[in-house]
């Protein structure tokens, strides 16, 4: 088969690789889609893998060609999506079912070979069927419509709140959609990008606020009635977000770090001083995982994505890049916000 193979530093070829078999318990997949995700960036252009040579992609859809011994829940012919973590399933964390803190896991697209090829094998339990109705493109963002509801999921969600995402990227956009499936009072979107905000209200946002507009918190308070949002969520790992967050969240709100910062972070005392006079509760995040493995995270996506109420915009996917110009694709994350939205790696 065919491959888009990171053979060394910010080099990916295109080439021979050897096809991976349907084992027992295993599922082999002609993959349709495959995402760039974020994580992938440095992989690729700053010796961010494990070893080499290697084959990146974990978000990914595609068709079941062939099932190993053993394998029922799938059959050939069925739409999967994949979910990418292997946990080890015997560990503390994985037996209380908190498979995201497995520290012995593997993990399909950076421990072993992932889907930017023409095939990938993954076990049974890893394939999540979706309905037929769902592109593959947008089978290819239920991974990070599942990091979307584990946050809320790990905010102890509720609806019937002000809801504010901090980060209008593919995630935010999720986390925005979850909100509002879940009965969130009034959902506001902040970003630097106007671009961004319209996707946002496209997709149902009762507002979107630019942060580089003057007096942006002032409006955003004046919509919860200067109360503060009841829940808050970070999805871009920026240094101003992930303190805004602290300045808009309201007396005993639930804040939730999604997006992962790749600077260091500070607060000033008063803005630190915001937490402990508020009393709110700060979590994190961490993948998408739950029990029964992989957890409801993909059954809920898969369910609402076929129902129609997760949408799916063309806004998502900045380009769909054959497979064999993987190399020509990561080098445009070398030109700093150039690329808006999802590349997907694309077989035809």
């Amino acid at each position: 088969m065919k491959a888009a193979v990171v053979c060394a530093n910010e080099d990916v070829r295109y080439m021979d690789y050897e096809e991976p078999q349907a084992g027992p318990g295993l599922v082999k997949i002609r993959v349709r889609a495959s995402g760039i995700c974020g994580s992938d960036i440095p992989r690729v252009l700053h010796n961010g893998v494990h070893f080499y040579p290697i084959v990146l992609g974990h978000e990914f859809s595609g068709d079941v060609v062939e099932v190993g011994e053993g394998v029922t829940s799938v059959k050939p012919g069925d739409r999967v999506s994949g979910a990418p973590l292997i946990p080890c399933m015997k560990c503390d964390d994985c037996q209380n079912g908190n498979f995201s803190l497995c520290r012995h896991y593997s993990f399909i697209g950076s421990r072993q070979q992932g889907s930017n090829a023409d095939y990938v094998v993954i076990p049974e339990q890893n394939a999540v069927v979706f309905d037929k109705s769902i592109s593959y493109e947008q089978g290819a963002m239920f991974e990070p419509s599942t990091v979307a509801l584990h946050g809320l999921l790990q905010n102890d969600y509720r609806g019937g709140e002000y809801t504010a995402v901090l980060g209008g990227g593919t995630i935010g956009m999720f986390t925005m959609q979850w909100a509002k499936i879940f009965g969130a009072k009034k959902v506001v979107v902040f970003d630097i990008s106007e671009e961004r905000l319209e996707l946002a209200k496209r997709l149902g946002a009762d507002e979107a606020i630019n942060t580089t507009e003057e007096g942006f918190k002032e409006k955003a308070m004046a919509l919860t009635e200067g109360k503060g949002f009841s829940y808050v969520f970070e999805t871009a790992g920026q240094v101003p977000t992930m303190q805004m967050a602290f300045e808009l969240a309201a007396n005993k709100a639930s804040v939730c770090f999604i997006g992962t910062p790749h600077v260091d972070l500070s607060f000033t005392p008063s803005m630190w001083e915001n937490m402990n006079r508020k009393e709110f509760k700060l979590t994190g995040s961490w993948m998408s995982y739950s029990s029964p493995f992989p957890g409801k995270e993909w059954k809920l996506t898969a369910h609402y994505f076929a129902t129609g109420q997760l949408k799916f915009d063309p806004g998502f996917v900045y380009k769909k890049i054959p497979m064999s110009q993987a190399q020509e694709a990561f080098q445009l994350f070398k030109t700093p916000g150039l690329v808006k939205g999802k590349i997907l790696l694309v077989n035809e």
